[in-house]
Order: structure tokens, then sequence, then C-alpha cells
């Protein structure tokens, strides 16, 4: 019988715990929670255990993870560990691993669910010392101050990059809606004589009408001079003439996040303007190639992008990375970005990986161009999920 995908996201990070010799792993993140078990709250505490999915809520969501635990485990590894109002996240945890520590926990045996607990590890990006000292301090409390909490980086997060059928039926279903959103955003929404703020805003409200939730970041509409701002933020500046204007937008559809750019002029611009915009689609024809090649690290997609830009004297004003994964959260991995001695760029592109490519140019006192969209990394090559046409594209004044 085929494993729910859930429980092949357990199963993936119950053997990332093996080959790092812990007993468990506490998981604070949010987004990594709603990836393990399918919980979509706003607080909550997961213990993942080689057998257990051991989920901490409060009262507002018990009957939530109830009904987690009828629909979609089978057979259950998810085990609802209520809260009381007066006990607090940190002391239940403790508790908790305190109980686990001396043997059975509720809704497990000491046979199903392996030894007592030892090694515990925690995400360290995510727990601020404060935290973990307090976790300390309320596990002397509970009787299990010999419990070793350990530091682990990304061990869900590397098996979020990979997305499994469901993930990507979501995404590509997020870049349809999205490319439709643009489009009409560029036949109808920017037009001259209308302030950044105003087209963001009715960027947002067609966003959710498409269908998607909220927006995944805060909406980017920079005309003029802010478009050399690769993160402006929309401002009362009205749209004019000779202006370049980036738009970069994007939605979340059923919590996962999509993600594009264009660049479009307003009337006549100047030649060069015309001429950056060229080298910067170019730039990411040239990533998109690179992307479907056989074998491809991510720091060879990025080089691909850069070097572009180089021959067309522009790699200096290219000062971010060339693309970024996308699922729950609006960047994660794989990072596409410059080489360099904390980012190597070793890691392979492999099949059910999602993320952007968006080189761009930022040239202050003229303008800039930056251009994004959607891909999917296949056993074939790449598909590029987002649908909105690429060429220089001139609205009147």
């Amino acid at each position: 019988m085929d494993l729910h995908p859930l429980q092949v996201r357990h199963r993936r990070v119950a053997e990332a715990l093996a080959s790092r010799s812990l007993d468990a792993l506490a998981v604070s993140n949010l987004a990594n929670i709603r990836y393990l078990t399918g919980f979509n709250g706003t607080a909550g505490l997961l213990l993942v255990t080689p057998a257990r999915l051991y989920l901490i809520v409060d009262f507002r969501y018990s009957a939530a993870v109830l009904g987690l635990i009828r629909e979609q485990m089978a057979p259950p590894a998810l085990v609802h560990v209520p809260l009381e109002a007066s006990t607090g996240y940190d002391r239940r945890f403790a508790e908790f691993v305190a109980e686990r520590r001396r043997g059975a926990a509720p809704g497990s045996s000491a046979s199903d669910d392996g030894p007592p607990l030892r090694r515990v590890g925690f995400e360290a990006s995510h727990v601020p010392v404060a935290r973990w000292r307090l976790w300390q301090t309320r596990l002397s409390d509970a009787g299990a101050g010999d419990v070793e909490l350990v530091e682990t980086d990304r061990v869900v997060e590397a098996a979020r990059a990979r997305k499994d059928a469901r993930e990507v039926g979501l995404l590509r279903e997020g870049a349809r809606l999205l490319s439709g959103v643009a489009r009409d955003v560029l036949e109808e929404v920017v037009r001259s004589g209308r302030t950044e703020l105003e087209i963001a805003a009715e960027i947002d409200w067609r966003l959710k009408r498409a269908g998607f939730e909220k927006p995944a970041f805060d909406t980017i509409v920079a005309s003029g001079p802010n478009s050399a701002l690769p993160h402006a933020r929309p401002t009362p500046r009205r749209v004019g003439e000779g202006d370049l204007v980036v738009l970069d937008f994007g939605g979340v559809h059923d919590g996962y996040c999509v993600d594009l750019t264009r660049t479009v002029a307003v009337g006549t611009v100047p030649a060069e303007c015309r001429r950056i915009y060229e080298a910067v689609l170019e730039a990411q024809r040239a990533a998109i190639a690179a992307a479907g090649r056989d074998r491809v690290e991510t720091g060879e997609v990025d080089e691909a992008a850069r070097d572009t830009l180089r021959r067309h004297g522009l790699d200096r004003v290219f000062g971010h990375g060339t693309g970024h994964g996308l699922g729950l959260d609006i960047h994660e991995a794989p990072r596409l970005g410059q080489r360099s001695e904390e980012s190597p760029g070793k890691d392979l592109l492999e099949p059910g990986m999602v993320f952007t490519i968006e080189p761009g140019a930022y040239v202050e006192g003229l303008g800039g161009v930056r251009i994004e969209d959607d891909l999917l990394r296949t056993e074939a090559g790449c598909d590029v999920l987002t649908d909105v046409p690429r060429e220089w594209r001139a609205i009147p004044a």
C-alpha cells in the first residue's frame, strides 16, 4: 500500500534524525510543522520521534488536530498533546520530554516509539537563545536535566526542498493563477498617471479575486528612479513618461507561494533602458537553459545569468541572487546565488525542486529591470510554470 504523503515526509525526517544520532527533533517553525502534519495554526510545538509526531497545541486547535488524526494519517502517527492554558508551551514541552525520557508517553508505548529520549535536536535558526535556556531550565525542573538539547540546522527544510506530487500540483495551479493576474495587470492596471500605491493595491485585490489566500509578500511597484531599488516599496509617486516600472508580486495558494516579476516601459524611454532590458532577458534565458541541464549545481545557474550580464557590462549592477526556492515559504531551498566561501553553490538541482529565475540590473539615476519566472525541475529538465510574455513592452504615456 502506498504511503500517505505525510508519512513519507515523516520518514525522511526520521532518517535524518538517525543519521545525526538524535532520538527526537523539536520543531518550532510553523511552516515545518505544517509540512509534517498538515496543521495550519498560529501556535504549536512538534516533537518528532522515529515513530510518532507529537503535536502540542492549546485549546483553540485541539479539534483541528483531532480532525487531522482522523482524516490524514493512516495508520495514525500524529498524536495530540493537549496544552492547559495555565501551563504554557515551553513547560508542557519539557514535561512531555521528561515523560518520554522515563519511557512511554500518551498515545504510544516504549516498545513502539524507540528508546527513552536522551538526545533531542532543536531548530537553532528558529529558537532564540532565551528560549533554549528556558527549555533547559524547564527540563531540569521536570527531572530530565540529563536530556541533551542538540543544535540542528535545516533538517526539515532539506526534506521540503523536493516537492511531492501534491505540492507540485498546488504550485502549478498557483503559477497558472498568478500568470492570469499578471497578464491582466499588464493590460489593464499599469497606466501613466497612477501612483505606485494605487497600482500595488489593485494588484493585491486582483490576487484575492483570483483565489489566492493573500499576497506572498509585500507587492513591489517601483517606477522611474525607484525601479533602481531592487526591493523598493510603493510610494505616492505617479508613473509617467520615460519610466521603467518593475512589478514584483506573488500569491499564496493553499499554503504554497508563487512569485513573478515583469518590467515595462511607459512611453518613450532612453535607448539604454531598452539595452538593459534585452541584456536581462538574455541572462534569464541563459539561466533557464542552465537549470535544465542534465546535472547542474545551483551556483552554475547563477553563473549563467551573471556571465551574460558581464558581457553586457552589467554584472556590477546585479547585486542579488538569480533565484530562490518556492514552497510554504516565499524564500526557501534551493538558493541560486553567487558562489562564496559561505555559500559555495554546490547543491544539485533535483527533480521536484521549484524555484525562481530572476536576474536583474539596477542603474542609479536611470532605472532597473528584473524579469522573474517560476520553474519546476523534472527528470527531463525544467518546466517553466509561469506563462506571461517576457518580450519588451511599452505602454502609452
